[in-house]
């Protein structure tokens, strides 16, 4: 305690940490497309999930265009929510119940496949080089392999 009766630190009690934000499955690259096309009927809407909201600006021809236009620049910085709250943020388009692991996963899958390729292709080459110079040594010979 100070002089004055105050502490001499603060520390809030009980405040809740504060969990990060979820991200929504949907993309936000295809939202701010459908905003944009048909933002105005909430074409953007009903795909993040917000139905009501979807229909109340399809009625109102999206706010008479402010509505509209808050929820593209919403959209564009990437603090519109869907339905359940969760932010777009993501622009690309995943598989619905693939997160980021699945698709690391498919990448190094394909990366692991792509070497295995590789390898194969080498092998051929060095039976192509191989069968090249035996069949070179023969004709120097003047006779054919025999098979």
């Amino acid at each position: 305690m100070t002089v004055s009766g105050l502490p001499s630190s603060y520390e809030p009690a009980d405040v809740p940490e504060r969990a990060p934000a979820e991200v929504s499955e949907h993309s936000r690259a295809v939202a701010l497309a459908l905003g944009v096309v048909g933002g105005v009927f909430g074409l953007h809407r009903f795909y993040a999930g917000r139905v009501q909201s979807g229909i109340c600006m399809c009625l109102t021809l999206g706010g008479l265009g402010i509505w509209y236009l808050y929820d593209i620049a919403m959209i564009a910085v990437g603090e519109f929510r869907d339905g359940d709250g969760r932010r777009l943020t993501r622009w690309e388009v995943a598989d619905p119940g693939v997160g980021a692991v699945g698709s690391d996963r498919r990448v190094a899958d394909v990366e692991d496949r792509m070497l295995a390729l590789e390898t194969q292709v080498n092998e051929l080459a060095e039976r192509l080089d191989f069968a090249e110079r035996l069949l070179a040594q023969a004709r120097e010979r003047g006779s054919s392999p025999k098979v």
